[in-house]
């Protein structure tokens, strides 16, 4: 927590992807622990994310699907902004699971991105060597931010040193291609259900952040992905920024605007 009295700290732009797929029990969400040590959330369990690039606001690329001045009103900020926020999700969507969400811009099917080129421009895109620009530019892909849908928006507590403005995007993995596990933020990667994620975490086996436990109850009430995709809220979306507190027997609690009470589970040790 900040020390009592600072100014509170500028959020940082960035945009979260809930991956997601048709399992055999329903919607199944692609999730990773981040590393333990991080600055921010380690040892947590996240979904595919992180900070806008700067060189994607401005870059001249090819889109499909709703523009910046859509997404800007959807996320209640500047087209700039707006712009960095859609790339970043398709950024960090390729740089965490290899999953590209791009395509033709005539359209058409999403490529297959597998292979040593595609894995060398990925790596180059983690230690920004490479702009997503110029990757799309260079395999004659378009952006596809109609692959996205908003899903939720969350604003890190004004009492953390660490804050963010997140927004929050659904999308579904493209037919052909596989998540793989090659973040270099995260020590495990794979598929779950949102209810079994959310058991291991009311059992201390998977700490999770108060947005992760919040949406993932969201997502457990669609049938399946396309009911999730169908049924995203109508823009413009309202930010939440939970407040924190203690009751009478030492459980704490994120309290949300509307009213709702998030149980913060600790760890079980080890974990």
């Amino acid at each position: 927590m900040a020390p009592a009295g600072q100014t509170p700290a500028q959020p940082r732009q960035a945009a979260t992807v809930l991956l997601l797929r048709d399992g055999a029990d329903g919607v199944e969400v692609h999730l990773q622990r981040r590393t333990r040590g991080m600055p921010f959330a380690g040892g947590m369990t996240a979904y595919i994310g992180g900070g806008v690039d700067p060189r994607d606001g401005g870059a001249d690329l090819d889109w499909v699907g709703p523009g910046p001045a859509d997404w800007a009103r959807t996320w209640g900020c500047d087209e700039p902004t707006a712009r960095q926020l859609v790339c970043a999700a398709v950024r960090e969507t390729f740089e965490e699971a290899g999953v590209l969400l791009a395509g033709p811009a005539s359209g058409g099917v999403v490529p297959d991105v597998s292979g040593p080129a595609w894995e060398a421009q990925r790596r180059a895109l983690v230690t920004r060597e490479l702009a997503l620009s110029e990757l799309l530019a260079d395999r004659g892909l378009a952006l596809r931010s109609d692959l996205l849908r908003p899903f939720a928006h969350w604003i890190t507590p004004p009492v953390e040193p660490r804050r963010y403005d997140t927004k929050f995007f659904a999308a579904a993995l493209p037919v052909g291609q596989e998540a793989q596990d090659v973040s270099g933020e995260a020590d495990e990667a794979g598929w779950s259900t949102p209810a079994a994620a959310l058991a291991e975490h009311e059992a201390g086996l998977r700490p999770m952040l108060p947005p992760t436990i919040h949406t993932l109850g969201q997502l457990a009430a669609f049938p399946d992905v396309a009911a999730v995709l169908a049924g995203c809220p109508p823009a413009p979306l309202e930010p939440i920024s939970p407040t924190f507190a203690e009751d009478a027997d030492g459980q704490k609690w994120a309290l949300l605007p509307d009213g709702t009470r998030i149980r913060v589970v600790v760890p079980l040790p080890g974990v």
